[in-house]
C-alpha cells in the first residue's frame, strides 16, 4: 500500500470530494487528477507529524512553512479553484474535523510517522505575553512582520516601496504598472487631504517614505512621518536625503501615541490603523483629533473585516503567528464610530476593494518572479509566508471577505465650519503642479 492510499482519503475529507486538488507524496505515490488546479505535495513524513500535533490551521502553516508540505503551480489560481468548491462563509482553508483528526492518527500509525512535536519554523512568532496593544508589545509585532530586510520588500512592493492597497485608475498594463497605481494612490490621499504648499502634515505610520516624498515634492508640504520600524526608517531617511527634502521631511521612529508637536494641518494613516486593536481606536481617534488644527484633515485608508460578531483571538490562525501577530480588523462602521465618537466628522468613505486584489495579485508575481534572490535575502520560510498569505489575500478582497475603505474627515471649526468642497468633484479636482514629480 503506497502513501497516497493511506493519505489521499484524509486530503478529500479536509478539501472535500469534488476540490480539485492532486497528491503527490515522498514514496512518489499520486492520487487526484494531475492537471489539479491546487498540486500538493507532502515531501516527508515530518509533514504528517506536524499536522497530527496541530490538526487545524496551523499544523498546515507549519508543514508549507517549512517546507515538509508544498505547493507547485500557481498558488493564486489553485487557491481560487478551491475556493470556488468551498463554504463561502469559511473562506480558503482546510477543515480538520473530529472523524478527520481519529481518520490522521490511524494513517500516521500505519505508516510509522508517530513522534515528538516537530520545532515550529523558524519564522514562527512566539507567543506572546502581557497586554495586547501595550508600546513595547506593538513595537514589537511591528518588527517581526516589518524588520525582515528592504531588499526583501523591494522584491515584492517594487519601485515604489509602497505597503499599501494601490489606486488602479487604469487596467494593469505595461503602460500602467504596480508603481504607477502606487503613486496614483499618493496622489489620491493628498487630494482627499486639500494639500497646499506650506502646510503641515503627519503621516501616521509611514513605511518606507513614499506618501511623505510624494506630498513634500509635489504639493509643497512640510512632513512628519512616524514609524515603529528601524529598518524603514533608515530607508526612507535616506530616500528623504536622496530626494534633497531633508529640510522638509523627518522621520521618526515613533509610537503615534507619543507625537505631541501638533497642530497640524492634515493627518494620513494608510494602512496603520490595522495595528491599533478594537480597544484602542477610540485613543487612536481622540489622539489624533487632538493633533490636527481647526479644520484639518484626517484620511484614515485601512483593511476591514464584514460586520458581524467578532471572532476570538486565535493562537492557531496563520495569520497571528507568521504575518500580522496582534493584527486586528474591525467593520468599517465600527471605525466610523470611532472617529465620530471623539469629534471627527466623516465627509467622505471610499471602497478600494477590488484594487487591492489587483495589488496583492501584483506582489505576488513580483515575488515569484524573483523568487531564488526573496530566498536568498530572507530564508525559504519567510518567502513562503508571504507567497501564501498574499494568494489568500488577493482572493479575501476578490470575494468580499475582506474590504478597504479610505474615510475622509474633517475637525470642526467654530459653529461647525468645515472648509470642505460643496462637492466629491470639486474634493478631487486638484492635481499636484508643483515641484517635479516622483521618476
Amino acid at each position: 500500500m503506497t502513501v497516497a492510499d493511506v493519505v489521499g482519503p484524509l486530503v478529500r475529507a479536509a478539501f472535500g470530494a469534488a476540490a480539485p486538488v492532486s497528491l503527490e507524496c515522498w514514496d512518489g505515490s499520486r492520487v487526484g487528477p494531475p492537471d489539479a488546479a491546487l498540486q500538493l505535495v507532502i515531501r516527508n513524513r515530518r509533514a504528517l507529524r506536524r499536522i497530527l500535533w496541530a490538526p487545524n490551521e496551523l499544523g498546515f502553516a507549519r508543514a508549507y512553512v517549512s517546507g515538509d508540505i508544498d505547493v507547485r503551480g500557481d498558488l493564486v489560481a489553485g487557491l481560487d479553484a478551491l475556493d470556488q468548491v468551498s463554504d463561502p462563509e469559511q473562506g480558503v482553508g482546510v477543515t480538520v474535523d473530529a472523524a478527520t483528526k481519529k481518520a490522521l492518527l490511524k494513517a500516521v500509525v500505519r505508516l510509522g510517522v508517530i513522534g515528538p512535536p516537530p520545532a515550529p519554523p523558524a519564522e514562527e512568532s512566539p507567543r506572546k505575553r502581557g497586554r495586547r496593544h501595550t508600546k513595547d508589545r506593538d513595537a514589537g509585532a511591528i518588527a517581526h512582520h516589518y524588520d525582515v530586510g528592504n531588499d526583501f520588500y523591494r522584491i515584492v512592493l517594487g519601485d515604489s516601496m509602497t505597503y499599501s492597497c494601490a489606486y488602479w485608475e487604469q487596467a494593469p498594463s505595461p503602460d500602467f504598472t504596480l508603481t504607477d497605481a502606487q503613486y496614483a494612490k499618493c496622489d489620491l490621499v493628498a487630494r482627499k487631504l486639500g494639500l497646499d504648499a506650506g502646510m503641515r502634515v503627519l503621516d501616521v505610520g509611514c513605511g518606507w517614505g513614499t506618501f511623505a516624498v510624494h506630498a513634500a515634492s509635489r504639493y509643497g508640504v512640510d512632513v512628519v512621518g512616524v514609524t515603529l520600524s528601524q529598518e524603514q526608517a533608515a530607508y526612507a531617511r535616506a530616500k528623504v536625503a536622496d530626494e534633497g527634502l531633508s529640510d522638509r521631511v523627518e522621520i521618526r521612529v515613533q509610537d503615534y501615541r507619543d507625537v505631541s508637536d501638533g497642530p497640524y494641518d492634515a493627518i494620513s494613516s494608510i494602512g496603520m490603523a490595522e495595528h491599533v486593536g478594537a480597544a484602542l481606536l477610540p485613543v487612536y481617534s481622540a489622539d489624533l483629533f487632538a493633533l490636527l488644527r481647526e479644520g484639518g484633515r484626517l484620511l484614515n485608508h485601512a483593511i476591514s473585516r464584514r460586520p458581524g460578531p467578532r471572532a476570538e483571538f486565535s493562537s492557531t490562525s496563520f495569520i497571528d503567528r507568521y504575518v500580522f501577530p496582534d493584527g486586528e480588523l474591525e467593520p468599517l462602521g465600527m471605525m466610523v464610530n470611532a472617529l465620530e465618537g471623539e469629534g471627527f466628522e466623516v465627509r467622505d468613505v471610499e471602497s478600494l476593494r477590488e484594487h487591492y486584489a489587483l495589488t496583492l495579485r501584483a506582489w505576488v508575481a513580483n515575488l515569484e518572479s524573483d523568487w531564488d534572490r526573496a530566498v536568498a535575502l530572507t530564508s525559504p520560510g519567510r518567502a513562503r509566508i508571504w507567497r501564501l498569505y498574499m494568494a489568500g489575500s488577493a482572493l479575501a478582497f476578490e470575494g468580499n471577505r475582506i474590504g478597504v475603505n479610505q474615510v475622509l474627515a474633517v475637525k470642526p471649526a467654530r459653529r461647525g465650519a468645515s472648509g470642505m468642497p460643496r462637492t466629491r468633484e470639486e474634493l478631487l479636482a486638484k492635481r499636484a503642479t508643483l515641484l517635479g514629480t516622483d521618476d
